[in-house]
């Protein structure tokens, strides 16, 4: 049994005449009549009682017509469901987040503009470090992670550069190198040599190696290697202890709202390398399913940038493949 069976049937049935039923199915009426005779043979009951104006039906062909139509309801509501989920209409997207990284205002954008765009995927939210999150993409558990910088490299994973924002030191207001400052003013830029002596409060180098690596590079570059007091797991976490007068940090742009009253963000002005924060989705790289693709695409779109993998996560994996 097939399911033009089924429709043939419900359009006989529907015009109680094989001619009418034909012409409306557009084929020829006697292999219609084939085809009902081949259906009731499999079926081994009449679905019809002929006459001269028509056909009525049987009583098991009223219980099969019910039946009939149920069928092919849900066959077409299954094809539209899934014509949805090919497209990206519908689905799961499992999103994870740093900290960090969600506190640039571009992220609740995207999550705010893909959830209004593609309302019928059902979206999860959850919290993670960067190496977490790089696992959590690798394992599947979630399908895109928005972290900063790439904590590690692995053949089945892409990364996706949305932007980089500038860093800025944070120091406890009153700190002796803004002596003077009044907040509302433009807080002034402070050469890295004159943190020689200070305290700093870093995330710890597993949670964000490239960032922790150049700025240790940049210190020694200015002559002095940095006195670490604290590692902590979170960015915020830093700007709370600068604010109790622990130390200072280097944060990116974006968080320079946290703790303002208490804390003053300051240009750098003179880091080599220059200190950058960069925003990176990570994702798998192979059987992306149609709702990561589009979430994709849409950040992009929201931050301007269109080409399909960092260069320098491509590299990376390739070589590896290759080995």
């Amino acid at each position: 049994m097939e399911l033009r069976h089924l429709r043939y049937f419900v359009m006989v049935a529907e015009e109680r005449h094989f001619t009418r039923a034909a012409a409306r199915l557009n084929i020829q009426q006697p292999p219609l009549s084939q085809q009902i005779r081949a259906l009731e043979d499999e079926l081994g009951f009449k679905l019809f009682k002929r006459h001269p104006k028509g056909v009525d039906l049987t009583a098991g062909g009223e219980v099969f017509l019910n039946e009939a139509r149920g069928i092919l309801a849900r066959v077409e509501e299954g094809a539209r469901k899934a014509a949805r989920a090919a497209q990206g209409i519908e689905g799961q997207l499992a999103v994870g987040l740093t900290s960090s990284a969600a506190a640039h205002p571009l992220i609740p954008r995207i999550i705010r503009a893909y959830r209004e765009r593609f309302a019928g995927v059902a979206v999860s939210l959850r919290e993670g470090s960067a190496q977490a999150l790089t696992d959590a993409a690798i394992e599947g558990t979630v399908e895109v992670g928005i972290l900063r910088a790439p904590v590690s490299q692995h053949p089945g994973i892409e990364f996706h550069r949305l932007l980089n924002e500038e860093m800025l030191l944070t120091l406890p207001l009153g700190h002796r190198l803004i002596d003077g400052y009044a907040p509302g003013e433009d807080a002034p830029a402070i050469s890295l040599k004159a943190l020689a002596e200070e305290d700093f409060i870093l995330v710890r180098r597993p949670g964000a190696p490239g960032m922790y690596a150049n700025l240790i590079k940049a210190c020694q570059h200015a002559g002095f290697n940095p006195r670490i007091a604290f590692e902590v797991e979170r960015m915020l976490t830093n700007v709370s202890l600068v604010a109790a007068g622990a130390g200072v940090s280097i944060v990116p742009a974006s968080m320079r709202d946290v703790h303002k009253g208490s804390v003053v963000y300051c240009p750098i002005a003179d880091a080599r390398p220059r200190l950058q924060a960069p925003i990176t989705l990570v994702c798998r790289g192979f059987n992306q399913l149609p709702p990561l693709r589009n979430f994709i695409a849409l950040a992009r779109e929201l931050c301007g940038r269109r080409w399909p993998v960092d260069v320098a996560a491509r590299k990376s994996t390739t070589a590896r493949q290759r080995s």
